[in-house]
């Protein structure tokens, strides 16, 4: 059986604020909590309405949820963390499960929590960039779709030069109370003012740029500095641009997730650099002056006389600067020596003398293992 569309679960459009996602979510929860709700299926409703929240609430899993759907979440979704949590209903300790709760049984706290100042939600993003660009450090002007405070209502919600006015349900208060009786006495509950949302107050005349909401969509250039020797899947932080913050929190942070792509040339190791240079069989038998590549261009190299392939030389301060502005890295050049596939016969016969000369046995004249032994015992 298809699983319902999160945004239908939430009752929500799919360009909702991370606000209007949040305000579904506290109304359709308390509404089916199977403490509350006692109607056959409210508790599979309740299942699949903080499933919803759970992925939409967060940036990052909503950005996957809208390009793969469910899909994205298969086979362990949420990198193979599930929906655990809080018994069988898979809360994890949300802010909202404790407000939820307060506004049910202990008489109101969820009122003053809802307009306690918030930090807004981060905002992760991926960032793909050159090696190059990563060894020197690289600045990047990116465009961010975020929410940000209204700047036409300044986020209060009301049309401005339009009074805002005590909310006539909660007087005020941002709760409702009631008193119900039962068999053990009276018993007084109190929930979250739905006219106000737990404001405490409504606007006559709803703010023409955001519709009341006190929030608006917009996309805004950031320049996002790459500080050198920053590496493959690091974190750059930039404060106070992320979501909005609610009741005058502060903004939330950007999160730049840096992806460095392969170098046809070296590859890091730490803040080292290494790189293979081919040499012929004469550099390596009597030395020579090479010319090895770097990130700032070439550089001679002395090959010493007698060099086996494999060896590695070090070049000082040739590598990776440190992210944190601790020195530099090395460059470990590893020397290759490539055997001729193709010679001519002049060549040949070289190498043959070159073979006597040395003593070396040449190519179908090696003795066999037991012509070896015989040999020895002569």
């Amino acid at each position: 059986m298809a699983k319902q569309d999160y945004y239908e679960i939430l009752g929500v459009p799919r360009d909702a604020s991370q606000e209007e996602i949040k305000k579904a979510y506290r109304r359709l929860a308390r509404e089916y909590h199977p403490d509350v709700n006692k109607e056959p299926g409210a508790e599979e409703r309740f299942k699949d309405i903080n499933e919803a929240y759970r992925v939409l609430s967060d940036p990052d899993t909503r950005s996957q949820y809208d390009q793969f759907g469910h899909a994205a979440f298969e086979n362990g979704g949420f990198g193979g963390q599930g929906f655990g949590g809080f018994g069988d209903f898979g809360f994890g300790g949300f802010e909202d499960l404790g407000d939820i709760f307060a506004d049910m049984f202990f008489g109101g706290s969820s009122a003053r929590q809802q307009r306690r100042p918030r930090k807004g939600a981060d905002i992760r993003i991926s960032l793909t960039i050159e090696f190059e660009e990563a060894a020197f450090g690289v600045e990047r002007t990116l465009e961010i779709p975020r929410t940000e405070i209204c700047s036409h209502c300044h986020g209060n919600q009301a049309e401005p030069g339009t009074p805002l006015k005590t909310c006539p349900d909660c007087k005020g208060s941002g709760q409702v109370r009631s008193v119900q009786r039962t068999p053990f006495g009276q018993i007084q509950t109190s929930r979250t003012c739905s006219r106000c949302a737990g404001e405490g107050k409504i606007y006559e005349k709803a703010c023409k740029v955001c519709n009341g909401s006190g929030r608006v969509r917009a996309t805004r250039k950031i320049n996002v500095k790459i500080p050198a020797g920053v590496d493959d899947g690091q974190i750059v932080r930039l404060g106070g641009q992320g979501e909005a913050g609610s009741h005058g929190g502060p903004y939330g942070d950007l999160l730049v997730v840096v992806s460095v792509k392969p170098h046809e040339v070296f590859t890091r190791q730490g803040n080292d650099i290494i790189c293979d240079v081919p040499i012929s069989i004469v550099q390596a038998a009597l030395g020579d002056e090479i010319d090895v590549p770097t990130l700032e261009g070439d550089v001679k190299m002395r090959i010493p006389e007698g060099t086996q392939s494999g060896k590695v030389f070090r070049l000082r301060g040739k590598g990776i600067s440190d992210v944190r502005g601790f020195g530099r890295g090395d460059q470990l050049v590893r020397v290759r020596v490539v055997t001729p596939t193709k010679l001519n016969s002049k060549q040949k016969q070289i190498l043959r003398e070159f073979a006597k000369a040395g003593g070396d046995s040449l190519p179908n004249e090696t003795k066999g293992f037991f012509d070896k032994v015989k040999d020895a015992w002569r």
